[in-house]
């Protein structure tokens, strides 16, 4: 509403507000230090020029009169750290509050006792929310989970009418102006709204329209400490570099093949996947509009599906449960997750981490018992070793050859079995005796290879890393075991990328052991921080629904016992389960039997419960 009006909010819990008019230098127009954590976000009211309001870690949020020095209401959460706050465009007295624990508030500002709805968003933090400029019933918004989803708040409960899965962790969602059905999101170093923006080099943390009435102009800031406009003229369109033919596998070995309509347009071209079904799910497409900016490609999707038989996990569930990634030496850990592996029938994984052991290894921890003499009718054997040593990665003369070139081009000195056997004369590491034998076999070439100087390279490792590549337990497990032994040699953002795959993919086999122990045990500062979140619980009274301000199980102000079971009347004493939306709960066992038949609260509040 004024154009020379601009509020901040900094991490030590401070509101500003500055008035650019002013004529000195100093711009500065109030301090608000209400707020004892950082405050993530402020907002003004659409049509009030005086009102601000401010949401804040500490749980906390705030509305304050510019024409006072002091907030006129606070209002709480009952959850740590608000992550946004958003006005309704439409709504006079309505605000929406997005919180840490997944949960969304609508507050009344006239009534600060207590939010008019709650209902969870997002499985997980949701960072942002925005109303719609036009419509007063939608409210989007964005989390951790990668989604952005749009909301119906017309209704008694909120209903979600659509959901769009993202590249990243949302960080800001805005509507775009005059245009009903377009949103602009932030994620990473991206911003997309039909069209990418990629100027910045790290982390966008907010985008925000030039102006409601110019729906071709975005504003972003970032981490990177820069400013940018952008011009929808100026994007990169990702339809323009879409390939309309490509091949996926499935999480449970489904195959999905998807090209040009004209070329699987003919029935005989098509070929089914041998030995499985094939489905063919039917899209349908909005009409083009020619006055859209964007170009409308399609292409046919035929989806095989595998046996059921074959869609079992169970592999996957027993090696995480059974992986050791820390708390003995490395050369232990690496025999234990290869004995894991054999035992679950996966013996390129088990050799791979034989294959680490013996790379990475200390070359003095070594044994050098394998450097023995053999006799020329057991090379063939030693073929047969080797093949089983590398499995699919399997390694023939020119890739022993390229070993040793690399090792030429850097020491000086050859390493390759093949050369062992012309030098062994001359090699330190054998006697005389020795050196008439033949070979040596693959395998204890490799353990004298180690202890000649070490066999680990970044060249090396890439090569090595591929045969796991897909495999993002593998990865992550390799990850965690081999620590800095590797970790410089692999980006920030690929590792995090991998961490959140895994820990999400643990999550969804309810392995949440597992998944505490994968975030503890990661060095990025993204993943380590995910476990360190919502971790107060604020409690309400379910007789007068004021917050517990101690302890015990009896309220300090109504000196009712707040530990009741609605379905028994008995004080529970052991696991208390309880709805967030009127505060009424009980013994774990009775409300969930309760809730089987009926979907009101038990109480008898009149309010309809949900367990999930």
């Amino acid at each position: 509403m004024e154009d020379n009006l601009l509020a901040t909010a900094a991490t030590n819990g401070a509101v500003v507000t500055w008035n650019l008019s002013k004529p000195s230098r100093n711009k500065q127009d109030q301090l608000f230090t209400e707020h004892k954590r950082t405050v993530n976000k402020v907002c003004f009211h659409p049509s009030e020029v005086h009102m601000l309001l401010s949401g804040s870690q500490d749980g906390f949020m705030k509305c304050f009169d510019l024409r006072k020095k002091e907030s006129v209401s606070t209002f709480s959460g009952q959850s740590e750290s608000v992550r946004d706050v958003q006005f309704s465009m439409k709504d006079y007295f309505t605000f929406a509050a997005s919180f840490e624990n997944g949960n969304v508030q609508l507050w009344d500002i006239r009534r600060p006792d207590r939010y008019e709805r709650m209902f969870t968003a997002h499985t997980g933090p949701v960072f942002c929310c925005d109303w719609h400029p036009d419509d007063r019933g939608w409210l989007a918004t964005g989390g951790r989970d990668k989604m952005v989803k749009v909301w119906d708040m017309t209704t008694n409960r909120a209903k979600e009418i659509y959901c769009v899965q993202t590249i990243a962790s949302v960080a800001r969602v805005k509507w775009r102006p005059e245009k009903k059905f377009h949103l602009a999101t932030c994620s990473m170093m991206t911003i997309h709204s039909f069209a990418t923006f990629e100027e910045h080099k790290d982390v966008t943390t907010g985008i925000v329209w030039r102006h409601q009435r110019e729906p071709d102009i975005l504003l972003s800031g970032s981490k990177d400490s820069t400013l940018y406009q952008h011009m929808f003229k100026d994007a990169t369109r990702p339809v323009d570099k879409a390939n309309p033919e490509g091949l996926c596998f499935g999480l449970f070995g489904d195959l999905a093949f998807a090209a040009k309509e004209s070329l699987i347009s003919s029935e005989s071209i098509r070929k089914p996947f041998a030995g499985v079904d094939r489905r063919n799910p039917i899209f349908f497409f909005k009409k083009p509009d020619l006055t859209e900016q964007f170009a409308h490609v399609s292409s046919a999707l035929s989806v095989f599906e595998t046996d059921l038989d074959s869609n079992r996990m169970d592999w996957f569930v027993k090696t995480a449960q059974l992986y050791l990634l820390s708390g003995k030496p490395f050369a232990e850990l690496c025999d234990h997750n290869a004995k894991v592996a054999q035992d679950l029938k996966r013996p390129q994984v088990s050799t791979t981490w034989t294959m680490l052991r013996i790379m990475f290894s200390d070359p003095a921890n070594l044994t050098t018992s394998g450097c023995s003499s053999f006799k020329n009718e057991e090379t063939e054997g030693s073929e047969g070793q080797a093949e089983y040593m590398f499995g699919d990665a399997e390694l023939d003369d020119d890739d022993l050859y390229s070993i040793e070139h690399d090792n030429q081009a850097d020491h000086g000195q050859p390493i390759c079995s093949e050369h062992l056997q012309q030098d062994k004369a001359d090699s330190p590491h054998v006697s005389g005796n020795e050196a008439e034998v033949t070979c040596l076999t693959p395998i204890e070439s490799f353990s004298l290879i180690s202890i000649c100087q070490p066999l680990y390279s970044p060249h090396l490792t890439a090569s090595f890393f591929s045969p796991i590549r897909g495999d993002v337990q593998m990865a992550v497990s390799v990850l965690i075991v081999l620590g800095d032994r590797v970790r410089k040699e692999i980006d920030e953002l690929t590792q995090e990328h991998w961490y959140m795959s895994y820990i999400d993919l643990l999550q969804r086999f309810e392995l949440w052991n597992v998944s505490n122990e994968v975030i503890k045990l990661s060095t990025c500062s993204a993943i380590t921080s995910l476990n360190q979140t919502s971790t107060t619980l604020h409690i309400n009274c379910s007789n007068c629904k004021r917050p517990m301000s101690n302890k015990g199980w009896i309220c300090d102000r109504c000196h009712q016992c707040a530990s009741v079971c609605a379905v028994c009347h008995h004080v529970v004493k052991g696991l208390f389960v309880w709805c967030q939306g009127c505060s009424h709960g009980g013994h774990l066992e009775h409300i969930m039997n309760w809730l089987k038949g009926s979907t009101h609260c038990p109480a008898g509040c009149g309010h309809l419960c949900e367990y999930t």
